[in-house]
């Protein structure tokens, strides 16, 4: 831990190792030996260190501090961690497909974890922290298992709006995309589905883990043919109800 530090150090305020060295008072081999692990570093050049980067001791020594700079928001309630750049230091979306819905729920709060996810782009995206989530089911159709709903996180629980859409992680469900009605005076949000042969469900909100709103999605399928599918589905259901009403009336 210690000579990753020092390496995450150095790198963060563009020091070479000869430079580093000399601000250490030790030969340049001596940090390098440091920083892979292969020599004990002794208190005064911990205490150098601490001074030079303006960090305790305690932390060089028990904490990875290059997940410091991963973490972006953080609260008492929802926390998000990691994002990722791309070459023009444009933020990038993290995608969590639905084969890796399992370890993301696991580790959402791990930075390495995030950092490795795949990322994708998309333009003239308002600023803010986004996610991408593949959605897998037909509780929300029209909208297909298989699209994915670029998200943006969402900080407060106070700020989620009624009646939008939102990707839900908590303890309880796992990953759901739902539409949300927030209940302020019982600490719960009623989780409704498009697809009304799912009924609406609550959830408390000590269960939340993070909240991401719907800002815009990806489909591979054709939505006419979709919408077309769904309302033919629709008409077949109501064409079966009225004849068994019929059939009842006879009878």
């Amino acid at each position: 831990m210690i000579g990753q530090n020092i390496k995450y150090l150095r790198n963060k305020f563009k020091l070479s190792q000869q430079e580093l060295s000399e601000k250490l008072s030790v030969p340049r081999s001596s940090l390098s030996d440091y920083e892979r692990g292969h020599t004990q570093v002794g208190i005064e050049t911990l205490i150098k260190l601490a001074d030079i980067f303006d960090v305790k001791i305690d932390d060089i020594l028990r904490s990875n501090l290059s997940h410091r700079d991963l973490e972006i928001i953080r609260n008492k309630d929802l926390r998000v961690l990691a994002i990722s750049v791309d070459v023009d230091n444009n933020s990038n979306i993290e995608l969590v497909e639905t084969k890796a819905e399992a370890g993301y729920l696991e580790s959402f709060a791990d930075p390495e974890y995030i950092r490795d996810l795949p990322k994708i782009a998309f333009p003239n995206i308002p600023q803010g922290t986004y996610r991408g989530f593949e959605i897998h089911g037909d509780s929300m159709l029209p909208m297909e298992s298989g699209s994915i709903v670029i998200c943006a996180y969402v900080e407060n629980l106070k700020d989620i709006k009624p009646g939008k859409t939102y990707v839900i992680i908590s303890k309880s469900e796992g990953l759901v995309y739902k539409r949300v009605k927030n209940d302020l005076k019982t600490n719960k949000l009623m989780l409704l589905s498009d697809n009304e042969a799912y009924l609406p469900y609550a959830i408390n909100y000590a269960d939340i883990a993070e909240v991401w709103q719907y800002y815009a999605h990806l489909s591979f399928t054709d939505s006419k043919y979709t919408f077309n599918s769904m309302l033919e589905d629709k008409l077949q259901d109501i064409q079966k109800k009225i004849n068994d009403v019929h059939r009842h009336l006879i009878s």
